[in-house]
């Protein structure tokens, strides 16, 4: 019997998308459905949206179950949040694939890093770490993730990307009607070549929107972030023009905001280590990356 460990998130949504899929390629919904029950709980309980029915050892202890070799296993993690020092989150599961080959999921709190370092030949986390980490800045703007792997130095790692799981939101400009309306141009990079001042981002995307704008539009601009508890649309609106992650855009509509172009999506992606890949590895690659989740970026 053969192995793979796959890299995952402890908590989240991109968990969530790794899950769904690994659900809807293996048929094990109901495990699925027990992890992002159990840790959407947790989260609630974490906030205090919820009541809690024991502390947090006796739950842990409730989820286990010793018994059953393929059962999910959880752990507990600091949370940073005052009167809240431990969180339940994802710590593995096994899943068998077929009569030869297992598939071991791994909570990790950096998947990415932990392929950097060779510990799993496989892993999933958000692109937008991905491109913060390791993708090469150029004067022309980062529009697709299909162009992402040709911006990775291979001296600087040996992980690329192989597809994304389609849980897309998006990185999009947003405006104000007052700035928007200050040139004859649509809300777009373009717009922003031409545009000269501040410009509202997250300070943890400063690479990211530097690397989706590319370096020539954001020659002139300045970055600025939200205050400490202010939200980002709230800054954007403040600032006038910014970079924030958007679904319907209702939200940055509520603020006043138009949206404008998108301008990279935001999901969570299948990565490989080059080196560690073998025979085993590739069949779970292929049952993880299906057709209907677009191209796949990298090839045997």
């Amino acid at each position: 019997m053969t192995t793979v460990s796959v890299a995952v998130p402890r908590k989240g949504r991109p968990l969530e998308a790794v899950l769904d899929r690994l659900a809807d390629e293996t048929g094990v919904a109901g495990l699925a459905d027990d992890v992002i029950s159990t840790l959407r709980y947790e989260k609630a309980v974490t906030k205090g949206d919820q009541s809690a029915t024991g502390d947090v050892y006796e739950r842990l202890a409730t989820y286990s179950d010793d018994a059953d070799p393929h059962a999910p296993e959880y752990t507990l993690v600091r949370d940073a949040r005052q009167g809240m020092p431990r969180r339940i989150v994802f710590d593995s599961v096994a899943v068998p694939v077929d009569d030869d080959l297992t598939l071991r999921l791994v909570g990790r709190e950096e998947p990415f890093r932990a392929l950097r370092k060779h510990e799993m030949p496989l892993g999933f986390d958000s692109a937008d770490l991905f491109l913060e980490e390791v993708v090469e800045l150029r004067e022309e703007p980062l529009a697709e993730l299909g162009d992402v792997n040709e911006r990775v130095d291979p001296r600087d790692t040996d992980v690329r990307l192989v597809a994304g799981l389609g849980d897309t939101v998006w990185h999009s400009l947003l405006a104000t009607p007052e700035v928007a309306g200050e040139q004859e141009a649509d809300l777009t990079r373009e717009f922003v070549d031409d545009y000269e001042g501040e410009l509202c981002i997250s300070p943890r995307y400063e690479r990211l929107v530097e690397g989706v704008l590319g370096t020539e539009a954001t020659e002139g601009v300045d970055f600025c972030y939200p205050d400490d508890g202010q939200s980002e649309e709230a800054a954007i609106a403040e600032t006038g023009i910014g970079v924030y992650l958007t679904v319907s855009g209702s939200t940055a509509r509520d603020h006043g905001l138009e949206v404008g172009e998108q301008l990279f999506p935001s999901e969570t992606v299948l990565l490989r280590s080059e080196p560690e890949v073998t025979d085993a590895v590739e069949r779970v690659a292929d049952l993880l990356v299906t057709a209907e989740t677009g191209t796949r970026l990298v090839t045997q």
